[in-house]
């Protein structure tokens, strides 16, 4: 006993002596590695006692814990000051997950990246973890070459995209972190926008490229070319005839040639058209006003019906041009591709319009006078909707030819 208390004594003239402080919970504390195993990890904390790191405690993710040798000083949390064997309970996770934390406040501060890793995505984009945080990463804040592209907008197609990124790194920015909500919003785009900024400087509206189709949608094809830079072609850039879907004229990996016609920031807007020569300006010499023509149709709308003369020049004829009664529908006299006798009302090839009457019975009513037939009725633009078309009609009927 009087050997037990001159020990407990001499402990504690020592701690005294160096001045040691008792790790209490809570504390971090610097430690030396004693040895280190998948399972857990003990250090040699200031020569006088030992700690013990294990279980889900290890945070094996962060670079700084990973790859342990004998001799190499960590961080550790205190979390039991004295387990079952008398040593300290230690803990990896709680300390990296502070540094953590402290990374992505700096990160979103000072606008720099960091690396994520895809855990699992849903419709609304991929789910990510900095280190062992959770965070969002929307499909809208993907990169181009990430982004899916999908024909049509299938949602389970878009979704099995998403999921192929499960497991991969994206290096994103912070642009969201509300630690009160715990929501942290992760944007790849930004990053990818960063890089391509010098890249872009070399481009100019009007210049030519030849890239590949990397995507078609309903709106028009992205192109990719030169420094993967990647660009598009609306629909109405794609040809100079009307077009209903692109996937009629391209598919992926079809090679293209087309001119710059707009850089809006990082964004690059592509026509096909420009490069090629305007049918049009072909057109007066072709076709003439009062002149009957044969067309097919190619759409009925409520505001009259799109009429394909040739491969490249359609017109329209307005539905006060197709001599219809109150109770007739336009739907049911007309269908797609039937032929039906037509006159021209007149031709603009700079705007790229042709205005057409329907021939009853495949013959001219009375001619017209030659002023009349240059004033032509009220035609939609190519580039107007078809819903603000009809709206504008509805409130502005054309004014009928005089017969």
């Amino acid at each position: 006993m009087i050997k037990d208390n001159a020990k407990n004594d001499a402990f504690s003239a020592l701690l005294e002596k160096e001045e040691l402080k008792i790790p209490q919970v809570g504390d971090i504390v610097k430690g030396l590695v004693i040895a280190a195993s998948k399972a857990e990890v003990r250090l040699d904390i200031d020569g006088v006692m030992t700690g013990i790191v294990r279980g889900p405690e290890l945070y094996l993710e962060s670079e700084e814990y990973t790859n342990l040798e004998p001799g190499k000083e960590v961080e550790a949390m205190v979390v039991d000051a004295e387990n079952e064997d008398g040593e300290l309970e230690l803990s990896f996770r709680q300390v990296g997950q502070g540094k953590a934390w402290d990374n992505l406040r700096d990160a979103f501060k000072t606008k720099t990246t960091v690396f994520v890793k895809v855990a699992d995505a849903n419709k609304g984009g991929l789910l990510c973890s900095y280190r062992q945080i959770s965070g969002f990463l929307p499909v809208s804040q993907l990169a181009p070459e990430n982004y899916p592209r999908i024909s049509g907008g299938d949602k389970s197609k878009i979704l099995e995209k998403l999921k192929s990124f499960m497991g991969q790194e994206f290096e994103v920015n912070v642009i969201t972190l509300n630690e009160d909500e715990g929501k942290i919003i992760f944007s790849e785009k930004d990053v990818w926008n960063k890089k391509q900024k010098p890249i872009l400087e070399k481009y100019k509206v009007n210049m030519v490229v030849e890239g590949k189709i990397t995507a078609v949608t309903n709106f028009g094809v992205f192109v990719s070319f030169d420094d993967n830079i990647e660009g598009l072609i609306h629909i109405s850039e794609l040809a100079w005839q009307r077009i209903d879907s692109p996937s009629t004229l391209y598919k992926v990996g079809d090679k293209i040639k087309a001119e710059i016609v707009n850089i809006d920031g990082n964004k690059i807007f592509l026509s096909a058209k420009k490069i090629m020569k305007d049918p049009w300006l072909e057109a007066v010499n072709k076709y003439t006003v009062g002149q009957g023509v044969k067309g097919s149709v190619l759409k009925v709308n409520p505001f009259g019906l799109f009429v394909k003369l040739d491969d490249d020049i359609h017109g329209l004829a307005h539905i006060t041009q197709l001599g219809l009664s109150k109770t007739d529908k336009i739907n049911d006299l007309f269908k797609l591709s039937e032929e039906r006798e037509f006159e021209i009302l007149s031709i603009s090839p700079s705007d790229h319009r042709l205005a057409l009457k329907l021939l009853k019975d495949g013959k001219k009513e009375k001619s017209v006078k030659k002023e009349e037939t240059e004033k032509p009725a009220k035609k939609v633009k190519k580039e107007e909707s078809e819903e603000e078309a009809e709206k504008e009609d509805e409130a502005k009927p054309a004014k009928k030819v005089k017969k």
